[in-house]
């Protein structure tokens, strides 16, 4: 037979005290509300031998909060994401919550989908880096006082708390580092996206090939055709087209790992000479040879500024109040790809 869950009530009973006390003394607000010291050991004593857990969901009810953040993103699988969440989930630790985390494939219906199930069990507040039509779902949860935060991207039709990096600037840096070490005939290659972050650094590229007259050698990838493992197809054709390409920016670390593989296994002999830059850093292109020039933005203070921005809103009880936007700044980080050559 299953055993019965022990509750506030059967804790009261048995001590022959009130509900209050017992609620008081494991809350920690004994010493608040004037319980003895005596007493308040009693209670955490037999709470201790009976194993007691709260309900989290009656403890919600009765406290209008969950202690539970939802962090959402594209995929969490990418490294870039990975290190943002267990940035979020130790910041959150010591703030006294805790985060549930889901990947939404960057679509729309999946993201719908997820909202509507940690709204129901009444998360406390959300960090979302959005699909690309999100944005309506967003406004009612706006419009409903939850607490959100949009990562990574936003939606220029929407006022919402967001924070993100400089995309347009640190791309335009990438490419202008390209140019002053030589490099004249600069791809990029990114996904076909309406979302900002991509738009962002698609116009950041742009801006920079027309100031400097040199030619426009851009491949957008549909996104469903990287997450089926195509990108590499189309990295190799695209090369093959343009032979005279001789460097190139990723907008993302994943299409970075699928060009440093069709170089390797197509190209092997321009792997020395050809021009590199990754958007987002990670260990492998640290230690890849040549080492990769990358385009790094802040996690530590991103995840910061997340955490900040969501618990003033839940403190704030009034998501309708004026909405913070942050932009944070990306560094380049040089290394052997991006130099020039001899």
């Amino acid at each position: 037979m299953k055993k019965k869950r022990i509750s506030i009530k059967d804790i009261a009973a048995h001590l022959n005290i009130s509900v209050t006390t017992v609620s008081f003394v494991l809350n920690g607000k004994a010493e608040e509300k004037h319980i003895s010291k005596a007493l308040t050991e009693k209670v955490l004593k037999y709470v201790q031998e009976v194993n007691y857990t709260p309900n989290q969901i009656a403890q919600s009810l009765r406290t209008g909060q969950s202690k539970i953040l939802v962090f959402m993103v594209e995929d969490i699988s990418n490294l870039f994401f990975a290190q943002l969440a267990r940035l979020i989930e130790d910041l959150a630790y010591k703030k006294g919550y805790k985060v549930l985390f889901c990947s939404n494939d960057n679509d729309d219906k999946k993201s719908i989908e997820l909202i509507n199930l940690f709204k129901d069990r009444q998360v406390d507040g959300f960090i979302i880096v959005p699909s690309p039509n999100l944005d309506k779902t967003i406004a009612h949860l706006l419009d409903e006082n939850i607490p959100v935060v949009l990562f990574d991207r936003y939606f220029a039709s929407l006022e919402a708390n967001y924070v993100i990096t400089n995309n347009k600037a640190s791309t335009e840096n990438a490419v202008i580092h390209l140019f002053e070490n030589g490099f004249r005939n600069i791809a990029y290659i990114t996904i076909d996206a309406i979302q900002s972050q991509m738009a962002d650094r698609l116009e950041g590229y742009e801006a920079v090939v027309e100031k400097y007259n040199i030619p426009n050698y851009t491949l957008q990838i549909p996104f469903e055709e990287t997450t089926q493992g195509n990108s590499e197809r189309y990295i190799k054709d695209f090369m093959e087209e343009n032979p005279s390409i001789d460097s190139i920016l990723f907008a993302t670390n994943y299409l970075t790992q699928s060009g440093l593989k069709v170089i390797k296994q197509e190209y092997p002999d321009l792997i020395n000479s050809i021009g590199i830059i990754t958007f987002d850093d990670n260990e492998l292109f640290k230690t890849y040879s040549p080492t990769i020039t990358a385009v790094s933005q802040p996690t530590q203070e991103m995840a910061t500024m997340a955490m900040s921005l969501i618990l003033d809103l839940i403190k704030k009880k009034d998501s309708s109040k004026s909405k913070q936007t942050i932009t944070l700044e990306s560094s380049l980080i040089v290394r052997e790809s991006s130099k020039k050559r001899n």
